[in-house]
């Protein structure tokens, strides 16, 4: 794998100019208000209007260096070191619109970067970070569960293209395929070994021969979720990452970056649903316009607890964070970010949950009742949140990495 860039090595009077620089562009260009209603998270634009709308906030970021400003100079990027981190924060703090192409560049952009040809890395790296070309990760199968390495979506080869290959499958759980250009995608090339026979390809998607796309319609009512089927695909030898039969390998590029502890600092920040914070911030907003016993619900000592159990949870996940970018306080490096992942996934479906509770039978009200408590966004919230715990490996997935490969333990 590719040397990560070293955020410590950066002078830190530059990462203060970056962070000024960033502030005041934010403050400069913040969007006009989004035409239709956002989403929550990227992986749940829905319409076209939706993604339009970020796609173009994703490349004004991109133009002004906000997005891919680790990455090297020759593929896109802005060839600096520790700046990418500064610019996340400064999104959040500015809580502008999210960066929708999530998937390109929280997975496939960094397994590129460190196991694609150079050529390869040069033509899809740009259109990643500007968000031109939209990406999603053909990881899941039927009936495969959590076990990645039973994938028996496979590649012959391909006689009227000598040295290329068709691909023929089954995908699902795949997020924003139905915008998508390109999918990162694990394959079986043998059926001799389990792992040693996977191998590691990119595909284009929209338009290309013998895919199929079908929206999966969530419990939400939103169809974020796809189905992707390939039916003698045309794959070009010139798309592998990595090895034939390395691709389990590359694959953990990639679930390191989904995973958060990934080398490289995944461009991502701002916010979803026009500006809403599922977070104790936002809860204590909903407690003070909701009621308990005639009372407001902030003065309920039940929910004042339940509140303040979450907001230490919070404080303990920020702590991390500042822990996690001192190298002489980490102690593994796997540890805080995986740690993040569970725990964080796990705090936001806590902190709806305890929405609901404040909201009481008024939380059976959904988005488009004009009497939903903060027009419905905290049971959308809750409902998206089981997604949040199970994507990227399931929390009880997270847990047995902790333990294996953090601690140390036994496998189970």
């Amino acid at each position: 794998m590719t040397t990560a860039p070293d955020a410590q090595a950066e002078p830190r009077r530059e990462q203060e100019e970056f962070r000024t620089y960033c502030r005041a562009w934010l403050h400069d260009n913040r969007p006009p208000p989004a035409p239709v209603r956002l989403p929550q998270h990227p992986i749940e634009t829905m319409t076209r209007a939706q993604l339009d709308y970020l796609q173009a906030w994703q490349k004004r970021c991109y133009d002004a260096g906000l997005v891919g400003a680790d990455y090297p100079k020759e593929y896109g990027g802005g060839g600096n070191k520790g700046f990418q981190r500064i610019a996340n924060e400064e999104m959040n703090r500015a809580r502008t619109p999210f960066l929708v192409n999530m998937i390109g560049l929280g997975m496939a952009a960094p397994t590129i970067y460190h196991h694609a040809q150079e050529e390869l890395k040069r033509e899809l790296l740009p259109g990643i970070l500007s968000g031109e070309q939209i990406w999603c990760q053909g990881f899941s199968e039927p009936g495969s569960g959590s076990d990645l390495a039973s994938v028996q979506a496979s590649l012959t080869p391909d006689a009227a293209s000598p040295g290329d290959f068709l691909l023929n499958g089954h995908k699902v759980w795949t997020s924003l395929a139905h915008f998508a250009q390109w999918m990162i995608l694990l394959v079986r090339t043998s059926r001799e070994h389990k792992h040693k026979g996977l191998s590691y390809y990119v595909v284009p998607v929209e338009g290309h021969r013998g895919v199929t796309v079908r929206p999966l319609i969530k419990m939400t009512g939103e169809a974020g979720f796809n189905e992707v089927l390939f039916e003698d695909t045309p794959v070009k030898e010139a798309w592998r990452l990595g090895k034939t039969g390395e691709g389990w390998n590359v694959a953990m590029t990639t679930l390191l970056h989904e995973r958060g502890a990934g080398p490289l600092v995944t461009p991502a920040g701002g916010v979803g649903s026009e500006g809403l914070a599922h977070n104790v911030r936002g809860l204590i907003a909903l407690a003070k316009t909701q009621r308990r016993n005639g009372r407001p619900a902030t003065e309920d000592p039940q929910v004042r607890a339940r509140i303040a159990a979450l907001a230490i949870r919070e404080r303990g996940l920020a702590e991390n964070g500042k822990r996690a970018r001192s190298g002489t306080l980490v102690d593994h490096p796997m540890r805080l970010p995986l740690q993040v992942k569970l725990a964080g996934t796990e705090l936001l479906q806590d902190l709806a949950a305890a929405a609901l509770e404040i909201e009481g039978p008024a939380a059976s009200l959904y988005l488009s009742d004009e009497r939903a408590p903060a027009e419905g966004q905290w049971p959308l919230a809750y409902m998206n949140s089981f997604g949040a715990t199970i994507a990227a490996g399931t929390s009880e997935i997270q847990r047995n990495i902790l333990g294996e490969r953090v601690l140390g333990l036994p496998k189970s």
